[in-house]
């Protein structure tokens, strides 16, 4: 739960002069960004621009070569180590294809992060991990399956029942429909605002589906030129006038999207 003392008007994660780089390869060069609490915000940009390096940046997984992650106020960098693991209770993280551990059924999926942060007896754990299933509407026997045995968007939902595992109050999600059928898209889209609305979930998605932008996302931030070139609404980012802004969202895709939406499809 939020401190009863913490600015809700604050942004919930502050980036500030990001840099990064691979080698001779400038991926971030000074990129800032705010996310507010308790948005959708959806995270795209073209091949190289580092949205999921921004991701991994900003939960502690890669090192910023400069720059500050601020997430609940609290700086990601230069904290100890007992304070990030407290810290890293508040968030989940469902990286590209759910990323379950093959060896391991979905219930003990969702488990880990039980076993890894919380002193808890193993019927409450799996009591807990049942119910996170539930929630992501997996049907009771997909708990004692292995990934192996799942579908695409069964993997998909499990793993994003286990980033809901410690009841965050941020959920970051690296291509959550990629792959996945345009009706599999939908309903995994619809499962996400659903969660968001039910749990108050903060989500960060990295995403290049045109389709989750429209359904779901509050708002949309752009990286390009190794920045954040806008951050708004999808009516903001429709009035930019920037190459690839423009080609992203005036493009064929774009306009199947846009009916789709008037459709109300």
């Amino acid at each position: 739960m939020a401190d009863a003392n913490q600015n809700t008007d604050a942004p919930i994660i502050k980036v500030r002069g990001l840099v990064k780089a691979f080698g001779e390869q400038v991926v971030h060069d000074g990129l800032d960004l705010d996310v507010r609490r308790g948005e959708i915000i959806g995270i795209v940009g073209g091949s190289g621009t580092g949205k999921s390096v921004l991701l991994q940046q900003i939960v502690g997984l890669v090192t910023p070569d400069a720059g500050s992650i601020e997430v609940f106020g609290q700086s990601v960098q230069n904290t100890s180590p007992d304070d990030y693991r407290r810290l890293r209770r508040r968030w989940g993280v469902m990286f590209q294809d759910g990323a379950l551990f093959s060896s391991l059924t979905v219930r003990q999926n969702v488990e880990a992060p039980m076993r890894e942060q919380l002193d808890l007896p193993a019927d409450l754990r799996e009591t807990l991990a049942g119910i996170k299933v539930r929630l992501v509407g997996l049907q009771e026997v997909a708990q004692t399956k292995y990934p192996s045995e799942l579908s695409g968007g069964m993997r998909k939902r499990a793993g994003f029942a286990r980033a809901i595992a410690l009841d965050p109050e941020i959920v970051f999600l690296d291509e959550p429909t990629a792959g996945l059928d345009p009706i599999g898209a939908a309903a995994f889209d619809a499962l996400v605002r659903q969660l968001q609305t039910t749990l108050g979930l903060t989500v960060f998605m990295v995403t290049h589906d045109l389709d989750s932008l429209h359904a779901i996302c509050d708002r949309i931030a752009v990286l390009a030129e190794k920045k954040v070139l806008a951050v708004g609404t999808m009516q903001d980012m429709l009035k930019l006038d920037h190459p690839w802004v423009r080609e992203y969202f005036h493009g064929p895709r774009a306009r199947a999207a846009l009916e789709q939406d008037a459709k109300g499809l």
